[in-house]
């Protein structure tokens, strides 16, 4: 944009501009007036990803792809949505009302059926590699699209998932803050009552920031005296730099107030209550506060979803009423607050569940066909994309791997799925994976 130009760029610009001639000066201080006046509406929108993350396993089987009246099908029974034709568990009613907003993707295969390889694969887009460290999708999120000016960390993890994976080759400026009590402001940005109150608290932090400041700068001078290559060079001076931005950005949220982002305790009761008044509820809701605030990713935990035995009973009393509360309160509350066409949505875990239901009334793990729910950004609401066969065990119609889902996502997001960042061994790689394609049909 003009308007963030630095000043010798604009004065330079201005002075061709009247060099043009008498007549055409006005015409263009007109255009450049128009320019400043649009600015802000040519700035490109904030966007952001909100991923709701079912670590271990959910057995989508039972709630987005039921096969009732199969061998497999289990004791639920379907709902329709308000999506015409779209059916889901009957345990999942105030999403059910969402649907409009949400599409289901029925026909995704992975092939990784173990824990750990899987939540690589599905935080990731890739195959777990001995040799790269790759970024979680909310890092790359917050390297493509945060400010650098948000005084907001980028990437929020509620709960924990997104730390484990981390910001691979990406590096420590885009890895997730972790809060893990939602509703509770994190412990550390809270200044200790020694430094005082007031103003007196605060121009104490400023004099530690400039200190700190001072010692970060002297250190990034003295770093490498003795280097020679200029590739050593850069790649120490980068890791200095984001030190320096990491703890920068501590410093402003420690004194903004806009670490009061992280407090429920103005919010109403009715509203904790709609979000279900949980921890994935208020995670939920702190997603929500978040995105509005500006952070371009955030990642909400909702574990226990490992069940090999007595799978139907803890679903209908424990994780989909929780679910279905907090996802749908999301959900309502984006779109009545205008916040929908700028925030994707995605709903996945690590694999599905077998289709058969073992001797412990539980269901196993299962990769080769299972179900994700999308949503918001440029995002087709009401659709369920791809089919499983008659009894869950195969793939019907319209397979889609994971770097298709990632590049949907990306370009829901406003982003090219073909869009480079280079890894630590300096290679070229697209963010959702060679070759990715965003699923035409949800656009």
């Amino acid at each position: 944009m003009f308007s963030d130009y630095p000043t010798s760029n604009r004065r330079h610009f201005l002075k061709h501009m009247v060099g043009f001639s008498a007549g055409l000066a006005i015409p263009g201080m007109q255009f450049m007036q128009g320019l400043r006046a649009s600015a802000e509406t040519l700035k490109k929108e904030n966007k952001s990803l909100i991923i709701l993350w079912m670590g271990g396993g959910p057995p989508t089987i039972d709630i987005w792809d039921l096969k009732p009246g199969t061998e497999t099908g289990g004791p639920f029974k379907e709902l329709q949505t308000a999506a015409s034709g779209v059916k889901i568990s009957e345990h999942m009613p105030k999403v059910a009302k969402q649907f409009k907003n949400l599409s289901v993707i029925r026909s995704l295969n992975t092939n990784e059926g173990d824990h750990n390889r899987g939540t690589i694969l599905m935080n990731t887009g890739r195959v777990p590699s001995p040799v790269v460290q790759f970024p979680s999708i909310g890092s790359v999120c917050n390297h493509q699209l945060t400010p650098k000016d948000l005084d907001l960390p980028g990437f929020i993890s509620i709960g924990g998932t997104g730390q484990r994976i981390g910001p691979g080759f990406l590096g420590m400026t885009f890895a997730p803050f972790t809060v893990q009590n939602p509703g509770t402001p994190p412990e550390n940005i809270k200044p200790h009552s020694s430094l005082g109150m007031g103003t007196e608290q605060e121009e104490r932090i400023r004099r530690r920031q400039r200190l700190f400041y001072t010692v970060e700068d002297n250190f990034r001078q003295n770093l490498v005296p003795g280097a020679k290559k200029e590739d050593d060079l850069k790649q120490l001076a980068g890791a200095a730099q984001a030190h320096s931005d990491i703890y920068g950005k501590a410093f402003s949220l420690v004194v903004s107030p806009r670490g009061k982002v992280f407090d429920l305790a103005s919010e109403s009761k009715s509203l904790l209550d709609e979000y279900g008044n949980n921890n994935f509820g208020r995670g939920c809701l702190l997603a929500r506060k978040l995105v509005e605030a500006g952070v371009s990713a955030v990642e909400v935990d909702l574990g226990g979803w490992d069940l090999h035995q007595n799978t139907h009973a803890t679903l209908q009393t424990q994780r989909l009423p929780t679910l279905d509360a907090g996802m749908a309160a999301l959900t309502r509350d984006l779109v009545d607050r205008g916040m929908w066409k700028n925030t994707v949505v995605v709903w996945m875990g690590e694999f599905g569940r077998t289709p058969r239901i073992n001797q412990n009334a539980g269901r196993d793990h299962w990769a080769r066909c299972w179900s994700v729910v999308v949503g918001g950004g440029a995002i087709k609401g009401g659709m369920a994309y791809g089919e499983t066969d008659t009894n869950g065990t195969g793939i019907k119609d319209k397979q889609v791997g994971v770097p298709d889902l990632f590049a949907t996502i990306y370009k829901g997001l406003g982003l090219d799925p073909n869009t480079q960042v280079r890894d630590n061994l300096g290679r070229p790689l697209a963010i959702a994976g060679e070759n990715a394609k965003p699923i035409a049909d949800l656009f």
